[in-house]
């Protein structure tokens, strides 16, 4: 059956489907002997398909592998840095880091902390990461100062950045103290340290920012011990339905958000 090659990479766990489309753009890829084109078809059974000069056999076609990582500050949310920072991949046995396609679902900043999906699923990190499906991600975060209830309307409404408003949000105090002041922030889009600018624009910027849950998934489990910082759990069979699930639901994003404190 004939796909798209930067699906069947995906599939095959060589890359999420946009960094397949990188590799083609970047003529990494080769489809029977001739450079592959973006969105040109093959059929694996049949075609040979060449990345970096190494076949792709079909049965070179890993198990999928779904992960939850902690990860910590300092660590770098790709598979490869020019810079060589360490990255979220060093964090994982030798025997996962090569020959399984395991790639983050999106990114975190590298100086934040938190969940962070790891998968060779590239099907599932194409829905996770595409805008239209608004997965949520919920943080914790500390902000210098004490926001108003006018600011945090603001935040909760959406704010303009790069020229276009952000989708709306939820935003709870959940601690106060002189200086700062701890948020549950749940956001529905992914724009490129978002949280971080729009508190720096609001005028309270970010002291720490830590991602407690990606959709239906939480780093914390009931009854189940912390996963520790640095840390990775193999995900549960009914986390991966849910994720599954949640592809294929509407998101109802929230139109005004009361305030909340304790």
């Amino acid at each position: 059956m004939s796909e798209r090659v930067q699906k069947i990479l995906s599939q095959w766990g060589v890359a999420s489907r946009r960094q397949a489309e990188q590799m083609i753009l970047d003529g990494r890829v080769r489809l029977n002997g001739q450079l592959a084109q973006l969105g040109q078809k093959a059929d694996p059974q049949r075609d040979r398909v060449e990345v970096d000069g190494q076949v792709i056999q079909t049965c070179d076609r890993p198990e999928f592998l779904y992960l939850l990582l902690n990860k910590p500050a300092g660590i770098v949310s790709t598979c490869h840095d020019p810079q060589h920072r360490p990255t979220v991949l060093h964090l994982l046995p030798k025997e996962l880091q090569q020959g399984q396609g395991l790639h983050p679902v999106g990114r975190l900043d590298v100086e934040s902390t938190g969940a962070l999906l790891l998968t060779n699923d590239g099907e599932l990190t194409h829905h996770l990461t595409h805008p239209r499906h608004h997965i949520s991600k919920t943080y914790e975060v500390w902000v210098q100062g004490n926001p108003s209830f006018t600011i945090l309307r603001q935040w909760r409404e959406g704010v303009i950045l790069d020229g276009r408003k952000t989708l709306p949000a939820e935003v709870t105090i959940l601690q106060r103290t002189e200086s700062a002041t701890l948020l549950k922030v749940v956001l529905h889009e992914g724009r490129n340290r978002q949280i971080r600018r729009v508190a720096e624009q609001l005028n309270h910027p970010v002291v720490r920012l830590h991602r407690s849950a990606i959709g239906s998934i939480r780093l914390q489990l009931p009854n189940h011990p912390s996963l520790a910082v640095g840390q990775y759990r193999v995900l549960k069979d009914f986390e991966i339905r849910l994720l599954k699930q949640e592809m294929d639901q509407p998101t109802r994003l929230p139109s005004q958000m009361k305030e909340q404190s304790v």
